[in-house]
């Protein structure tokens, strides 16, 4: 499967951005990750609604949304998803994970389960089969700029190991927080396939379009 950049929307300047939307289409961004948060959930609040109807307007990049929320479905609707977006639901969000899942897929994007660093793995054994990826938190969700938390490339590890016992090499195996150059090459190597960029990445300088293609070069 072919490796793929996921742009955080968080770390951009929004006074910028139709710039940054030329430099990810014109050097191939694959996804732009949207961080949708309640404040409850995660202690941070992320975009809104009309901002993601008007981002739809300026790109033709699809969404890999990132729903930091409690109780999900309650916004799911409100969210344009579209056939060739991305959907992430944490775990521990919904009391009937399940029913969010299926929810998600009505409208015919991929479905993936995001997993916290504390998250216990024995919970994708319930769910590799309901799922079209798993989002692999190497940093307690809510805020860019983190240092990846301890023992989180052991998880990777671990993660990539379940998907083969499985059988679910067809999967997303996306990775979000910290992404840097270097650690990015590192989770491409164990197994992943998906790279959330941020701060440690393609905007660790103002020279994006640069930086794009030095974390392609990581991830050949």
């Amino acid at each position: 499967m072919k490796n793929k950049i996921s742009a955080s929307l968080m770390c951009t300047d929004p006074f910028n951005m139709k710039d940054v939307l030329r430099d990810f289409e014109q050097h191939g961004v694959d996804y732009l990750h949207l961080d949708i948060m309640d404040g409850k959930f995660v202690p941070n609040l992320g975009i809104g609604s009309d901002y993601i109807k008007a981002l739809r307007k300026h790109t033709s990049i699809p969404f890999d949304y990132h729903i930091m929320v409690k109780e999900p479905d309650s916004i799911i609707g409100l969210l344009d998803i579209r056939e060739n977006d991305l959907v992430s639901i944490h775990y521990e969000s919904s009391y009937q994970i399940q029913r969010t899942l299926e929810n998600v897929r009505k409208y015919n994007c991929r479905v993936m389960i995001a997993i916290n660093p504390a998250t216990p793995l024995c919970v994708l054994e319930e769910l590799i089969y309901y799922i079209d990826g798993i989002n692999l938190l190497m940093v307690n969700p809510g805020f860019a700029g983190q240092r990846m938390v301890d023992n989180c490339i052991k998880k990777a590890e671990k993660v990539a190991r379940l998907i083969k016992k499985f059988k679910r090499e067809d999967i997303l195996f996306e990775v979000d927080g910290n992404i840097s150059f270097e650690n990015a090459k590192k989770l491409n190597d164990i197994g992943a396939n998906m790279f959330v960029a941020g701060t440690s990445s393609i905007f660790s300088s103002d020279m994006i379009a640069d930086n794009i293609k030095k974390l392609q070069t990581a991830l050949k």
